[in-house]
């Protein structure tokens, strides 16, 4: 896949889990234990027809899903630009989606979909990679899936963001974005981010900040670059850590960033945010493309109906994807596309939340 690397800006991220869970002798403390492993299958070919989409799963063999991620091969030259993400979201077997009522829709989730989409250009080096970051933890070992779903955008080069919040007393993990229906060529989602579902960040409208603290909620954007209508629709998904579990010691720490571009036409743009030091594992991670201030003012679209998604994975701190088995990954990279005209006013964005095991 052709792709603009840049330098990677590094940051460090902390999900606190508790502090000691049990004590072996006096001045003796056993750390919480965290592990993460990333999960993927490789590459699936296509869509190869336009206005289409195709899905494939990565899927845990042990551990919990806490979130997940995709990457797509997209070719150079004009066709490039027709392909872009249409979701990345958990689910129940790999193959069935949560669209129906809004709330808690499953618990325990070990699968995660990457669904890739066209618009009116196909080519074959298409292909779409899931990601799976399936995590495993002392204190947090249940999960539950809250979905959360907004009729829109049905205007052209309009937003529509929608917010799904975790339970009281649940910690948030990570999530996802889906936008409906992939014969909309122009429709997908363009972010999918940690928030707060408060008046400060505008019940989710504001992403959360860098080094800001335990986010309960995660936000996605669908993005109509000019068609469809009201059968347009928009998914957050949020995994949260389980009901009824002791979460009183957890901290979680948002690390983010954004760069410029990209503005030139059918060129892309990376940024990679990461868990350095002592910060502890990446647990997940989200991406944008932007109008810039994500963090500070409500979203806005990038400056182009043609400007997409075509990553949000884990990853090297140069923006590389890691491997299927890794269990040492620091990093997310978001990953971006041009459409056939200049974007002024773009930016893409990157968070990262990481675990620290604790003493």
């Amino acid at each position: 896949m052709a792709r603009l690397t840049l330098p990677a800006r590094r940051a460090g991220t902390a999900l606190v889990l508790g502090t000691a869970l049990a004590v072996a002798a006096p001045g003796i403390a056993q750390a919480n234990s965290v592990a993460l492993t990333v999960k993927t299958p490789g590459a699936t070919s296509g869509p190869s027809a336009t206005f289409a989409e195709i899905s494939t799963h990565a899927d845990c063999a042990s551990g919990l899903v806490a979130g997940g991620g995709i990457d797509q091969a997209i070719g150079t030259g004009m066709n490039s630009n027709g392909n872009h993400v249409m979701g990345t979201a958990p689910s129940s077997n790999g193959s069935s989606e949560y669209t129906g009522t809004a709330g808690v829709v499953d618990t325990d989730v070990t699968h995660w979909l990457g669904i890739g989409g066209t618009g009116g250009a196909t080519d074959a080096s298409f292909s779409t990679t899931p990601y799976a970051t399936c995590l495993t933890s002392t204190l947090i070992n249940h999960t539950q899936v809250v979905m959360n779903k907004i009729a829109g955008p049905t205007s052209a080069s309009t937003v529509g963001l929608v917010t799904a919040v975790c339970p009281a007393n649940t910690v948030l993990l990570g999530g996802g974005a889906r936008s409906t229906p992939a014969s909309i060529g122009s429709l997908k989602p363009i972010a999918s981010f940690p928030t707060f579902n408060n008046s400060a960040h505008d019940f989710g409208l504001k992403a959360a900040a860098d080094g800001e603290t335990n986010p309960n909620a995660w936000s996605a954007v669908g993005w109509n670059g000019g068609g469809g209508g009201t059968g347009n629709n928009t998914y957050a998904y949020a995994i949260c850590s389980g009901s009824g579990i002791n979460v009183s010691g957890v901290t979680v720490k948002v690390r983010y960033t954004e760069v410029a571009g990209p503005t030139s036409a059918t060129t892309g743009q990376t940024a990679t945010v990461g868990c350095g030091g002592s910060d502890g594992k990446l647990i997940s991670g989200g991406a944008a493309v932007s109008g810039g201030s994500v963090t500070t003012t409500d979203f806005t679209g990038p400056g182009s109906g043609g400007t997409h998604l075509n990553g949000s994975f884990p990853s090297g701190s140069t923006g590389t994807p890691v491997s299927d088995g890794t269990t040492t990954a620091a990093y997310w990279t978001a990953y971006s596309h041009s459409g056939g005209a200049s974007s002024p006013n773009t930016y893409t964005d990157a968070w990262a939340l990481c675990a620290d095991d604790g003493v």
